[in-house]
Order: C-alpha cells, then sequence, then structure tokens
C-alpha cells in the first residue's frame, strides 16, 4: 500500500524571530504548533500524532506534556537537519496505514541566543569516532571545504561560481520581511568576506540564527474540508551516505540515492519541477545537491547556478525565502524547507512567489557531506 497522493500538508508555520533571547526552544516549538493548527484550522485536541527532533534523546515526552499531547504514535528520529523532511515522509505512511488521522511535526532553537557556533565545533556529534579522523579533529565547516576542494579540483569549479549561490540567496532574502540579513551582496562581497575553512568564505556559510516551526499533516480528504488548500506529498525517499570499511568518495551525496527514487515514486521528471528547496548549509552544498539530484551533471553545478537560473524568474528557483545563508537557520534547517515549498505551492509567497508553481521539490541534508550524512527528498504538489 502506498501512501503517495493520499497525505497533505493542511497546516505550516514559520515563526518570525531571528533572536529571541527572552524565549525558551520550547516555547518556539508551542508558539509554531499553535500557528500551524490555525492555519490547518484545527486545534490541539485533533493531534493523535507527534513528531519532532532537536530536543535530547527523549526530549518529544517533555515536549509533549508541554503542549498536552497524548499522541497515539510518535516518531523522534534524528538524522540532522533532514529530520524534519524525514518525518513527512513517516507521517503520511503512518496516516495511510492507519496509525494515525492528524500529525504535528514541531521544531524549536535559540542557537543564536545560546552563542552556538554552529559548525565550528568537531564533527564526532556525540558518536563513536571515525578511527581515520578523529586524529585531525574535523569541524563540519572543515568537512564541507573538503568537498569544495575536492570539487575544484576535479572539475574546476571556482569560488565565483560558489559566491553566485550566497548572492542568489540574499537576493531573495531582501523580498523577505522576516529575513535575518536583507542587505544585497555581490560576488565581490562574498570573496572579500574572511575564509573560514578554505575555500569556503563567510559568506559562503550559513547563518546562525534563533527559530522555530511547526507542520500539520492529514488524508487529503480531510484536508480538502480544512482552512487552507492542501499540499500533496507525491513521493519520497531517504538515504545515507557514509564511508563504508575504507571507501572515501568526497563527492558522494546522499541525494544521488533518495533524489531519483523520489521522483520515480511520484511519476515526475526533473522538468516538472517548478521550484526547489534545498538545504544551503554552505554554497558547495546546494551545487553538490543539484548535480546529485540530478539537474546537472556532475562537474557542471558551477555553471548551472549561474546566470540567475536558481533565482526568481529563472528556470529553477532555490530557497525562494532566502535559504539557510540569509534568512534563518537555527541548526536544522529542514523543517522550513517544507514550509516555504507549501507556501509556493498555495500561491502565498507575494514579490517572493514562482508563478503557477504546482511541483516541488524539497532536499534536506543532515550531518557532514564528506562523512556521514543523510539525504532526505520529498515531491510535494498541488491535488
Amino acid at each position: 500500500m502506498s501512501a503517495w497522493g493520499k497525505v497533505a500538508v493542511a497546516g505550516v508555520y514559520e515563526h518570525p524571530t531571528r533572536f529571541a533571547p527572552d524565549k525558551t526552544a520550547y516555547q518556539l516549538h508551542v508558539e509554531s504548533a499553535r500557528g500551524a493548527l490555525a492555519d490547518a484550522g484545527l486545534a490541539i485536541g485533533d493531534v493523535d500524532a507527534f513528531f519532532t527532533s532537536g530536543v535530547g534523546p527523549i526530549g518529544i515526552l517533555s515536549l509533549a506534556q508541554h503542549l498536552n499531547l497524548r499522541p497515539c504514535h510518535v516518531d523522534s528520529q534524528a538524522i540532522g537537519g533532514s529530520s524534519f523532511v524525514s518525518h513527512c515522509l513517516h507521517a503520511a505512511a503512518a496516516i495511510a496505514g492507519g496509525l494515525c488521522e492528524v500529525a504535528l511535526v514541531t521544531y524549536g532553537s535559540t542557537a543564536a541566543s545560546e552563542r552556538f557556533a554552529i559548525g565550528t565545533g568537531g564533527g564526532g556529534l556525540g558518536d563513536p569516532p571515525d578511527h581515520f579522523e578523529v586524529p585531525f579533529g574535523p569541524t563540519i565547516v572543515g568537512s564541507y571545504a573538503l568537498v569544495a576542494q575536492r570539487h575544484m579540483h576535479e572539475y574546476g569549479t571556482t569560488s565565483e561560481q560558489l559566491a553566485e549561490i550566497a548572492v542568489t540567496m540574499r537576493r531573495h532574502a531582501t523580498m523577505n520581511p522576516d529575513a535575518k540579513y536583507r542587505d544585497p551582496i555581490t560576488v565581490e562581497h562574498v570573496l572579500a568576506s574572511r575564509v573560514i575553512s578554505s575555500p569556503l568564505h563567510l559568506l559562503d556559510c550559513c547563518i546562525i540564527s534563533d527559530g522555530g516551526g511547526a507542520l500539520v499533516l492529514t488524508s487529503l480528504e480531510r484536508a480538502r474540508d480544512l482552512a487552507k488548500p492542501p499540499v500533496v506529498i507525491l513521493g519520497g525517499a531517504e538515504a545515507v551516505q557514509h564511508h563504508g570499511i575504507g571507501r572515501r568518495d568526497l563527492l558522494e551525496i546522499a541525494a544521488g540515492q533518495s533524489g531519483p527514487l523520489a521522483l520515480a515514486r511520484a511519476g515526475v521528471t526533473h522538468a516538472d519541477v517548478d521550484c526547489c528547496m534545498i538545504y544551503d548549509s554552505y554554497t558547495i552544498t546546494v551545487l553538490a545537491t543539484l548535480e546529485a539530484l540530478g539537474f546537472c551533471a556532475p562537474g557542471e553545478g558551477g555553471a548551472f547556478c549561474a546566470g540567475g537560473r536558481i533565482g526568481l524568474g529563472g528556470a529553477l528557483p532555490i530557497n525562494t525565502d532566502g535559504g539557510g545563508l540569509s534568512s534563518n537557520h537555527p541548526g536544522m534547517r529542514g523543517m522550513f524547507l517544507v514550509i516555504e515549498a507549501t507556501k509556493q505551492l498555495r500561491g502565498e509567497r507575494g514579490a517572493m512567489q514562482v508563478p503557477d508553481a504546482e511541483i516541488a521539490l524539497v532536499h534536506g541534508t543532515g550531518g557532514m557531506l564528506g562523512q556521514r550524512h543523510s539525504g532526505v527528498t520529498m515531491i510535494l504538489g498541488r491535488p
């Protein structure tokens, strides 16, 4: 039995804060949940499934108490920034399988208020160390920088091409009143910003913010009677990438497994996709993911992202809210990819709207490219 085409995103909410020292992460979860339920025209009493991540090994229990939820289905899978995209696929399966009727997915983080320097700490993340890596203490940004260096070595990709991605995301952010950074930047600005881990400059790296968001999912049949137009999950897939037993290819990306499978399950092609929300922890993440998803061949990502192609008005608009590079990145950004894609397909984005958007591809990345990471691809569409 397939869940594809049977389950919809019925409510979304992105918390407008980017810096909230007066709030706890739990408050951001709760305020976002309230917003998403109101968007769907539902109440907390309608929820019978709860999904969340980023709140500790058993934090979902405390959050359920905080929300006064007693769900009959729970999922706190934690695979990094892609977790919330994964939760949507799991919720779709649970709803289609009769395990629940209304699923709530929440996220909240006060990373900026807590002065948590995401990406600069060690890459172990509390997991057992890889004995090839631990003597050198790789950082998260260092791992992504290695991917960028390798891509440059293999294909001649340039810092200017990576900078184009940051410039495009900032251009989108200038139209988003909630974005943390809205001043326009140029390629020259990116290249002049200090090097964080060569070849990645400061403006090649995601920002650090507070933030929160929530999603409500239910059957398409029920969603048709709710407050907002439903957005249907047409297909999706999950994957993990690692080095196995000694095999190391820095440019092998989980999206290469999840992307084609998600498109096939949805019954759509690359040409059918009107916009993409792609995890942009760093500029190289966008470039490498587009190649792995199959929108362009390996080595062609730099040229593909140039000339306005991935900007509003271009052939494949990406991260129309400004992304993690300019709008918000509280540590795990998959939630906001789904929210923005849903709003685009509803036609709610005003100056940021992709005209006549009918199909959106969402891809979340969790962990570290070049090391162990997850990739989750989801195809959303109008019913």
